[in-house]
């Protein structure tokens, strides 16, 4: 789209506002908002944000914390750029009720204009490149799931909820089924249609069937649905969280990934399938980094403590057998894409979607079969023990890049050391009477 175009869509459609959107390293969608007159400067010189809004900034000291000493630069530059793609120029109605806000998605770029290692979108662009180069087409669905509970007196975020629905229920026992329309609509009303929805296993959760995108699209995709539902949620007085295992009694939220691989004719064939489903499986523990990126992941992932706690359906079965956590289906039709189950929607969706296409590719250019998968556990015990093994997992070094996972392995092991210090609640019960 040209300049002069995407300056008659912002007068045309009346836009009030342009909302220059782009994600952090950790999958947090950031934004700079700024008049409808600004979009042809936004196109043509970018706008100037910190890195620092990247990521990788400590939140114990701050940004007086200081840069790591591998990210500085000679010229001590500390300035990115924001690159609008127009493709992505979309109208958010869940965003425009006191004026028309336009939304247009943005690439992390250097100076020079080239894309920044910074950039997430663009990673899973150069994956996407790799696939085409191997004569492949891959796109992508989701299955996301979510929560939404009360908020208190101040509009602060609780995990209660007083609906009794369980798995597809629908009202009058699923009490937020008006919100889970409001929010198919308002995609919708967007151009963006939904395949299905409905509500979760437990109480307080539901399931989106987000249908099939391709490559970058896909994610944002998901970065735009994540949005509208904490967007529509808080409009209706409740709070959205995508958080993995939001309490002890709920399922876990998951985000089930479906990759469908088409060769040129448009074919889906079984065996290339099976060779993707086995270079998952073969890097799976170097992946969960990036697809199940938050202490709170491995509780939802916790199947061997099922006694303790209650691990996601099928999750419980998921050490007992590779299938649970990815597979291959088939359609009526005759075609066949993989399912993998056990990435969860708090993760930075073009990261995760980078590292499962190129475990696939790697599958598919080795010929793997499942047998060949790694052998043991699927999934460690805990965040912290995959931030101790990121310096040896050259898998992500070779995708993501040596200083992106050197940057990566700062704010995740920042995070796990404050999980490690803080004293919870179960700790005060357990304990404070007791000793």
């Amino acid at each position: 789209m040209d300049k002069e175009r995407s300056q008659e869509l912002c007068f045309d459609e009346g836009v009030e506002l342009i909302r220059a959107q782009f994600t952090d390293l950790f999958g947090q969608s950031k934004a700079v908002e700024m008049a409808p007159g600004q979009a042809a400067k936004l196109l043509r010189d970018g706008y100037a944000v910190n890195r620092f809004a990247l990521g990788g900034l400590l939140q114990a000291g701050g940004q007086e914390a200081g840069e790591p000493g591998f990210l500085t630069d000679p010229d001590g530059g500390a300035e990115l750029y924001l690159k609008a793609d127009m493709d992505t120029y979309q109208i958010l109605p869940w965003d425009s009720l006191q004026g028309n806000v336009a939304r247009v998605i943005c690439h992390v770029c250097n100076p020079d204009g080239t894309v920044s290692w910074m950039d997430s979108r663009g990673i899973l662009k150069k994956a996407m490149a790799r696939a085409e180069a191997m004569g492949l087409q891959v796109s992508f669905d989701f299955q996301c799931e979510f929560y939404l509970f009360h908020t208190d007196e101040e509009a602060r975020a609780t995990t209660i909820t007083h609906e009794p629905a369980g798995y597809y229920d629908g009202g009058p026992v699923d009490f937020a089924e008006s919100v889970r329309r409001d929010i198919f609509f308002a995609l919708r009303e967007a151009g963006i249609e939904v395949e299905s929805a409905h509500h979760g296993l437990t109480p307080g959760q539901h399931s989106f069937l987000l249908p099939e995108r391709y490559g970058a699209q896909a994610g944002d995709f998901l970065q735009t649905f994540k949005s509208a539902v904490k967007r529509i949620a808080k409009r209706n007085g409740l709070h959205a969280t995508f958080m993995p295992k939001p309490n002890m009694s709920g399922d876990g939220s998951g985000l089930h990934v479906g990759v469908f691989i088409r060769e040129t004719d448009g074919a889906m064939k079984e065996e290339t399938a099976k060779q993707f489903r086995a270079g998952v499986l073969c890097h799976l523990r170097e992946m969960l980094l990036f697809t199940n990126p938050l202490v709170n992941s491995y509780k939802r992932l916790a199947a061997e403590r099922s006694s303790v706690l209650q691990p996601e359906f099928p999750a419980a079965s998921w050490e007992r057998g590779s299938d649970k956590a990815v597979r291959v289906v088939k359609d009526r039709q005759g075609g066949c894409a993989v399912q993998v189950l056990f990435p969860d929607p708090s993760a930075n969706p073009y990261l995760a979607l980078t590292a499962i296409l190129a475990a696939g590719l790697d599958g598919i250019e080795r010929g793997l079969r499942a047998q060949e998968s790694a052998p043991g556990p699927l999934f460690p015990e805990t965040l912290g023990v995959l931030i101790g093994e990121l310096d040896q997992n050259h898998f992500a070094k070779e995708i993501f890049g040596e200083k992106l996972c050197r940057l990566y392995r700062e704010g995740k092991r920042e995070e796990w050391e404050r999980f490690c210090a803080y004293v919870t609640d179960w700790e005060i019960r357990e304990y404070l009477y007791r000793y």
